[in-house]
């Protein structure tokens, strides 16, 4: 790929952002053009895990980014660590994707954890660079959390879990997961209090890790199932109290879902890129197919997407980092860029033609790589029905 660091982008001493920001952002740019461009078809066509590429990033500083400073993070703000997820994505949705989901496994330990708790699994990850796993979704229930199934009995001082998980990303990589059980067996308990969040050490016996799911687009990212029989925690790896989970497992998306945006935009921004390139060098009757309107058109459209899908994700960043509740804008952001990274990576394909749907060129593993965001961290249906649950409950207000 031929693309120079930064164009069709605003210059960065125009930008409203702070030194620090620049300077985050031109060094997630620079490691995304430079190392992961590059390496990311290779990662495609094989499925392997990008650790080289996740080590690089660990050492640069730009994973693990908003685990708080006592703990050894940076303790960046989530306006700051969207800024570099975007720019990751740029580079390979795969690669931003297994870092994306450190950040989802870790957030339930982040905003809910204690002490001792954070120190111990917060801090070994700013040590070395250690994966972790967030384990919510099981084969029969990914939108419907209500309905999981996985059990964890109190016995003693330790909880004794028995189920199945499924699609978790970083499964076989993980050094620890969080995990969500139900510790009350009566249907009846309302979800707030039917369910309980854990620490679980990966290494611990009776943990089954499955296959490495071959996907359609991320290929690189680690999903598969997990199955845990008979898998005994002990209590103090407990978060808060039994009857948390529910609570701290979506509170947890009220944080991640910026960055998911954001990485959705960095795909849309990259396919706007290849496209806006490819129609200043082809050439059909006569002249480039970027000066043919319905060419231009095309890319002005993928414009007013991507910059509107950059405000939303910031903004929704913005928000957590005011301190307020950020639930609506987080999934208007989640949505949106969900929503416009497959319609801006289908027209970028549309651009290139016949080249477009073939696999030498960039543009359909953009449009394969787009296709989880409308699905994974809450589909596309789900954060529709967040934001008008949220925008009607401050009309009955």
């Amino acid at each position: 790929s031929h693309l120079a660091m930064g164009e069709c982008r605003v210059p960065l001493d125009m930008s409203p952002l702070t030194d620090q920001q620049k300077e985050f952002q031109q060094l997630a740019r620079r490691f995304a053009r430079e190392e992961i461009v590059p390496a990311a078809p290779a990662y495609d066509r094989s499925g392997e895990y990008p650790l080289p590429l996740i080590k690089k990033a660990w050492e640069l500083g730009l994973v693990n980014g908003h685990i708080p400073q006592e703990y050894g993070g940076m303790g960046l703000s989530s306006f700051d660590t969207c800024l570099i997820t975007e720019e990751l994505a740029y580079g390979c949705t795969g690669v931003q994707t297994a870092i994306e989901a450190n950040s989802l496994g870790q957030m339930p330990v982040i905003i809910a954890g204690n002490e001792q708790q954070k120190r111990k699994y917060l801090g070994r990850m700013t040590e070395e660079p250690l994966m972790c796993a967030y384990c919510v979704t099981e084969p029969g229930a990914g939108s419907d959390v209500a309905n999981i199934k996985t059990r964890a009995e109190k016995v003693g001082d330790e909880y004794v879990v028995n189920g199945q998980k499924m699609w978790i990303t970083n499964g076989g990589k993980a050094n620890w997961y969080f995990l969500l059980a139900r510790t009350n067996a009566d249907p009846k308990c309302p979800a707030g209090k039917a369910f309980t969040g854990f620490i679980v050490d990966a290494d611990s016996p009776g943990i089954q890790v499955g296959r490495k799911e071959m996907n359609m687009g991320q290929r690189c990212s680690d999903t598969r199932g997990i199955t845990f029989e008979d898998v005994r925690i002990p209590k103090e790896n407990v978060l808060i109290a039994e009857g948390a989970g529910f609570k701290i497992a979506m509170g947890a998306f009220d944080n991640t879902r910026p960055p998911v945006a954001a990485g959705a935009t960095g795909l849309a921004q990259r396919a706007f890129d290849e496209a806006t390139n490819y129609a200043l060098e082809r050439k059909t009757f006569g002249r480039l197919i970027a000066e043919h309107q319905a060419v231009s058109f095309i890319l002005a459209e993928m414009a007013i997407k991507v910059e509107l899908a950059r405000m939303s994700y910031q903004r929704a960043a913005w928000e957590v980092d005011q301190g307020r509740r950020n639930t609506y804008y987080a999934s208007i952001a989640k949505a949106f860029a969900g929503d416009i990274a497959n319609q801006v990576a289908a027209d970028a394909v549309q651009v290139f033609g016949g080249n477009g749907f073939n696999s030498d060129y960039p543009v359909e593993k953009l449009m394969r790589d787009a296709k989880i965001y409308q699905i994974y961290e809450g589909t596309a249906q789900i954060q529709r029905i967040i934001i008008a649950r949220e925008h009607l409950g401050k009309f009955k207000k």
